[in-house]
């Protein structure tokens, strides 16, 4: 998935674009409002990880700013205050969750996860499509009994497709989705990651079609 960073800590950017390109999500950073404000104009996110106090503003005012314009993208505050009344403040201001400051990694990794699983609607965390099941805290899609997994960017691919089968999507949308804007992406990068899940499908009813000109999707029939 796609998600954007507001921090102005590059040190803690730094860390967290890292750990979190290590679990396949593609991450932009921005260090001050105004940049997220531009990343936003230019890209479609799946999570906001936003820091409070950043050099020119409050990211409190700046959620609320996003709620008020009726955006909905799921946002976790970061943030070095520990007070009941701060926790209820960050809520109140239309943020999923919060972390405070200094934080395991383990621990944001599980409230990304969690946010996530809250902003998809799962009362089950396994999905079935075709003669599938697809577990993605596991990582694992299982075909007739025989489990294959999933290694990081295939899983967000197939998360993307799965989640609206028979839609097409471009390599350019495909794109936006898996990598960040300061990543390297090679002309057949979606191409490589298509090829490599189609792998993973072999013998199931589901599988990748290609539509000429236009992209991809996945289709049970």
């Amino acid at each position: 998935m796609r998600f954007l960073l507001v921090e102005d800590s590059l040190e803690l950017a730094r860390s967290v674009c890292d750990l979190l390109a290590l679990d396949g999500h593609g991450v932009d950073h921005a260090a001050t409002l105004a940049e997220a404000q531009d990343c936003l104009r230019a890209a479609s996110y799946d999570l906001i990880l936003l820091d409070i106090m950043l050099p020119d503003g409050d990211g409190r005012a700046f959620l609320q700013a996003q709620r008020r314009a009726g955006h909905d993208t799921p946002v976790i505050v970061m943030t070095a205050r520990a007070a009941v009344s701060d926790r209820v403040d960050v809520l109140d201001s239309g943020a999923d969750d919060y972390i405070t400051k200094p934080f395991d990694f383990a621990e944001l990794e599980a409230r990304v996860r969690a946010v996530l699983r809250r902003r998809g609607g799962a009362a089950q965390t396994v999905r079935i499509y075709a003669d599938l099941s697809f577990n993605p805290l596991t990582a694992t899609v299982t075909i007739a009994g025989e489990a294959r997994d999933l290694r990081n960017r295939e899983l967000r691919l197939f998360e993307i497709l799965l989640g609206a089968p028979d839609r097409i999507f471009s390599k350019d949308q495909l794109c936006d989705r898996l990598f960040s804007y300061a990543e390297t992406v090679s002309d057949n990068a979606i191409e490589v990651y298509v090829g490599r899940l189609r792998k993973k499908l072999v013998g199931s009813a589901a599988r990748i079609e290609t539509v000429r000109g236009l992209g991809y999707k996945l289709t049970g029939g």
